[in-house]
């Protein structure tokens, strides 16, 4: 496949709805952090408990349907994939699945950001913060 065949392949409303919508979980975000006094990583835990929450009411869904990686990429797509993979398992195995469904739905992600983390954390010199 050349390069114009790629380019006249591609979903172009899909690309500005996953623009779109991914930006806006991240603006959400940034809003978070200007305006109110939550850390990131409370933030961190509110997207990613919103995530569940509503990836365990199927209502996610619906947007992972319309915006696709726009919604699965931040971190509320997290969550739904844990959410997603626990509501699986327990289907198929009961009540236990619940405590294994979400690792291993997600265990490709958590893998990766584990060794990218620590490929970073050898290349970076890190510095305290001053205060």
């Amino acid at each position: 496949m050349n390069f114009q065949d790629f380019i006249s392949n591609l979903n172009w409303m899909m690309l500005l709805r996953a623009f779109l919508v991914g930006g806006a979980i991240c603006v959400v975000g940034q809003i978070l952090i200007d305006k109110t006094k939550l850390t990131p990583a409370r933030i961190l835990v509110i997207f990613v408990t919103l995530g569940a929450i509503l990836g365990g009411f199927g209502v996610y869904q619906y947007l992972v349907d319309f915006a696709g990686a726009g919604a699965t990429v931040p971190l509320t797509g997290f969550g739904n994939l844990l959410a997603k993979g626990a509501i699986q398992k327990v289907q198929e195995q009961g009540i236990l699945g619940a405590m294994i469904g979400g690792t291993a739905a997600a265990a490709g992600g958590i893998t990766a950001a584990i060794f990218f983390g620590y490929i970073a954390s050898l290349i970076s010199k890190p510095k305290m913060k001053k205060q």
